[in-house]
C-alpha cells in the first residue's frame, strides 16, 4: 500500500470521527470546531505533498 493512500485513510478516520464524536456539522457549530476540521485538511495537504515528493525520488 501506498504512502499517499495511507495518508489519505488516516485523513478520512480523522474526518469520520470528527463527524460522529466531535460532531463538528451538528446545528452549534463554534469558530473553534470550524478551524479545526480547517487545520486537519491543512495537515493532509501538507503530509500529501511531502509523502508524494519522497514518493518520486
Amino acid at each position: 500500500m501506498s504512502k499517499v493512500k495511507i495518508v489519505s485513510i488516516i485523513y478520512a478516520i480523522g474526518i469520520i470521527i470528527g463527524a460522529l464524536l466531535f460532531d463538528v456539522w451538528g446545528a452549534d457549530t463554534t469558530p473553534f470546531k470550524t478551524l479545526s476540521v480547517f487545520a486537519w485538511t491543512v495537515i493532509f495537504i501538507i503530509a500529501l505533498f511531502f509523502v508524494d515528493k519522497n514518493e518520486r525520488k
